[in-house]
């Protein structure tokens, strides 16, 4: 498969020249399946704790063929799991910790990348929620003052209006904006590629175009084993890293929904229109709609902006085709230009592809070493620091099985999310909820006022 035809890939020095399939058998102390944030990350820091650990990773396509290499590129400290769900789970405490490595991983991630001589675009400028309505304004000013409760405080999380909120950026209709630090732009085809040369500089066996077919469990006294179409390989530990790519191996069907997000990129606009639109921290931003948009101000002056709304396709389907849909392109441009009422010219790259919805929203890192199998992902598109997060907590699990770590006792560490419904109930219910969030903010528009319809979105995913 041919890498998306993403601003972040036309980016790229020049066009990707894969690395060798596996051919032959191979033994080693871990496999790794997937070549995207996490297996790459994982292999970096086990590497970082064990020089002498023999990896390899098998990846079906190019390194960052899936939602590494094409997302909307932000470096945020987001969970993709509100507060209160896990407060009501794990306690007050795991979510403070849970907050503070989250937010601290993206300076980290800065770190990372810069004593690993990648050049990805990385600023640190925050991230900002707009409200548009008064609907929205009562939310995000609901949701600031439920974080002080907590004891977040105005250096982590502050709501913003008037001219704070021109001086960092500004979007149509804007009464005012929640503003974070924790997060950063990034070109996110620029790190995973970077990424993979480091590995690989580290000694890992990195295989490209190797299709795994399956993964076996330890067996009596023989060791996991990854089946590729031309070839297998034995390991102590296998690392599933597949993300998005789940549902296609045996026997993963329901683990995780592949939901598609789609994006658009604009021509590089003028220092006129940035100089009236501001960002110029590069803050990444989005508005308290329902249906989630997102998008960052890059590195050439141009918006990359992406959102929700492309349906699920029935029994978790995963195809190429599935990543371009000339509705929701529209959709974006039309809702850009309404955020933008000034912006010039006309989308020059269209580009999408699916990300990994659990049936819970969790995330989860597991380690089981009586079936030699481990696994991490499901960030429902908060992937690029919480991958991070989640393969530091992976290699610890792997490399010092007997020390806690600051990352082995975050709260979604061997958490279990339960498998989705049988179709067609996970069809109805996953397209349901997309027609929900799209049906709460027609209705907030209309009327005025908060919709039902985002209380029971909520219901239905928890």
């Amino acid at each position: 498969m041919e890498p998306p035809q993403s601003l972040w890939w036309s980016s790229l020095s020049g066009p990707i020249a894969p690395r060798p399939a596996l051919q032959r058998h191979l033994d080693v102390d871990v496999a790794i399946v997937g070549g995207g944030f996490t297996g790459l990350w994982t292999a970096r820091e086990l590497k970082r704790r064990d020089p002498s650990l023999r990896i390899a990773v098998l990846e079906k396509s190019v390194c960052g063929f899936g939602a590494s290499g094409r997302n909307g590129g932000w470096a945020s400290g987001l969970f993709p799991v509100g507060d209160e769900h896990v407060i009501a789970r794990y306690g007050a405490d795991a979510l403070a910790h849970l907050r503070r490595v989250l937010w601290d991983a993206v300076g980290g991630l800065g770190q990372s990348m810069s004593e690993d001589g990648i050049d990805a675009g990385f600023v640190h400028g925050g991230t900002l929620t707009f409200a548009r309505s008064q609907t929205q304004r009562h939310r995000l000013m609901s949701a600031v003052e439920a974080s002080r409760a907590r004891g977040v405080g105005p250096a982590d999380l502050e709501w913003i209006e008037g001219d704070a909120v021109r001086e960092r950026g500004f979007v149509d209709g804007a009464l005012g904006a929640k503003y974070s630090p924790h997060c950063a732009r990034i070109n996110p085809a620029r790190l995973v590629r970077g990424l993979s040369d480091v590995v690989e500089g580290l000694g890992v066996e990195v295989f490209e175009n190797t299709t795994v077919t399956k993964i076996v469990p330890r067996r009596a006294r023989r060791q996991p084993e990854v089946v590729t179409v031309g070839a297998s390989v034995h390991a102590d530990i296998v690392v599933r890293a597949t993300e998005g790519f789940t549902p296609t191996l045996a026997g993963q069907r329901r683990a995780v929904a592949p939901v598609y997000s789609l994006m658009i990129a604009t021509e590089p606009q003028t220092p006129a229109f940035w100089s009236e639109a501001g960002f110029a921290h590069h803050e990444t931003f989005a508005d308290d709609r329902h249906l989630i948009i997102y998008g960052q101000r890059t590195s050439d002056d141009r918006i990359a902006f992406g959102g929700r709304g492309s349906p699920y396709h029935f029994g978790s389907t995963v195809e190429q085709r599935f990543d371009e849909n000339p509705k929701v392109f529209d959709m974006l441009e039309a809702t850009l230009r309404e955020l933008f009422p000034h912006l010039q010219g006309r989308p020059t790259h269209r580009w999408g592809g699916p990300l990994a919805l659990p049936r819970d929203a969790w995330p989860s890192v597991h380690v089981d070493r009586r079936s030699g199998l481990a696994s991490a992902g499901g960030y429902t598109g908060d992937g690029v620091v919480l991958s991070h997060v989640a393969a530091t907590a992976l290699a610890d699990l792997i490399a010092r099985p007997d020390d806690e770590t600051e990352h082995t006792n975050l709260a979604f560490v061997e958490h279990r999310s339960p498998k989705w419904e049988f179709e067609p109930l996970r069809w109805i219910g996953i397209n349901v909820g997309l027609g929900l969030a799209n049906w709460a903010d027609h209705s907030e528009a209309v009327r005025g006022r908060e919709s039902r319809a985002g209380r029971l979105l909520e219901r239905l995913l928890h």
